[in-house]
């Protein structure tokens, strides 16, 4: 059962979140297997996937953000792109364009920074977005700051956390055939009002590194193994992890309120891709094919549009410019 767990530190000023995809990760590898288009992700985009989707998963229920968080890794890779998205419910669907050969033991610059070019994009798309109001999008390079290429996504957002949010963070992500998971530590600010140390903090307790209780348990975090995060429960991970803290737990989220696979595409959202390709090339698709079919990268449904469809596209009064498209 997929599940998120929310923990802070007693008196410290440190979070924490272990979130566990099990059921929702297989259902998502489960529909690209079965997609006659495209087949299964070779091994190393699964895994690549399954970090991204459990990374969005925490960011998302970190920042408990009212609309879609997107995260987005691209390049000079044989892997083009690749996306994880996650709602406000924690619904959570995820999706790689991938050209050429994958070799058995690829990572991350193997697939999507081989000329150290590439980029992770985070955005944050409200839900009752504003009329002329855009997404707010953060973009970081797939090197550090002396230029060498990041090996792990975690290094890649941990990177991203400490430049848009100024807070120290620590991910550990892992992800197989069965499970996608992820511990997400963050110091939350000492200084200010309705601070957890009242007006004992130190002057520097808030500048980034300097929090000797974060960098304490950050380094317990950091030693988590990936077997272990893919293997053990939850209860196990923490109290190994963490057994001389005290931990405030809260409910955990599962079931229906927690982890989900959940896709928005809709024959609506195709149809205003359409309206937005124009007439000119739909008919010129018709022509060639005499339908016009899309399928969703994300859930593999298919929708398929004949002559007499298309024409009432493009007859329906109150035509509108589509949205981002959830549809290639």
């Amino acid at each position: 059962m997929s599940e998120l767990h929310t923990f802070l530190f007693d008196g410290l000023p440190v979070r924490g979140m272990v979130v566990r995809l099990d059921q929702a990760w297989q259902e998502v590898l489960a529909r690209r297997a079965s997609n006659t288009h495209t087949g299964a992700y070779p091994q190393p985009v699964a895994e690549l996937l399954g970090e991204m989707t459990a990374a969005a998963t925490l960011m998302q229920a970190n920042i408990k953000f009212k609309g879609s968080l997107i995260l987005q890794i691209f390049g000079d890779g044989p892997v083009k792109v690749a996306v994880a998205e996650a709602q406000p419910d924690l619904g959570v669907r995820t999706t790689a364009s991938v050209v050429g050969e994958i070799a058995a033991d690829a990572g991350l610059p193997d697939l999507v920074n081989v000329g150290n070019k590439g980029r992770c994009a985070i955005t944050l798309d409200p839900k009752d977005r504003l009329p002329g109001q855009q997404p707010y999008q953060g973009v970081v390079p797939l090197f550090g700051d002396r230029g060498e290429k990041l090996g792990k996504l975690s290094d890649v957002l941990q990177h991203y956390m400490l430049q848009s949010e100024q807070l120290d963070t620590t991910l550990v992500l892992a992800a197989d055939d069965k499970v996608a998971a992820g511990l997400l530590i963050q110091r939350l600010p000492v200084t200010g009002e309705g601070n957890l140390a009242g007006g004992t903090a130190r002057a520097n307790e808030d500048d980034i590194g300097l929090n000797e209780d974060y960098n304490r348990i950050a380094t317990l975090a950091a030693s988590l193994t990936r077997e272990e995060l893919l293997t053990l429960d939850v209860e196990t991970i923490l109290r190994r992890l963490f057994w001389e803290e005290k931990l405030l737990r809260f409910e955990p989220r599962s079931g229906m309120l927690g982890p989900h696979f959940a896709c928005t595409c809709s024959r609506e959202r195709v149809t205003n891709m359409l309206r937005g390709l124009g007439r000119d090339e739909a008919e010129s698709i018709l022509a060639e094919r005499g339908n016009i079919e899309v399928g969703c990268d994300f859930c593999g449904k298919q929708y398929r549009f004949d002559p007499v469809d298309a024409a009432q596209i493009f007859t329906s009064p109150g035509d509108q410019m589509p949205g981002s498209s959830v549809v290639q």
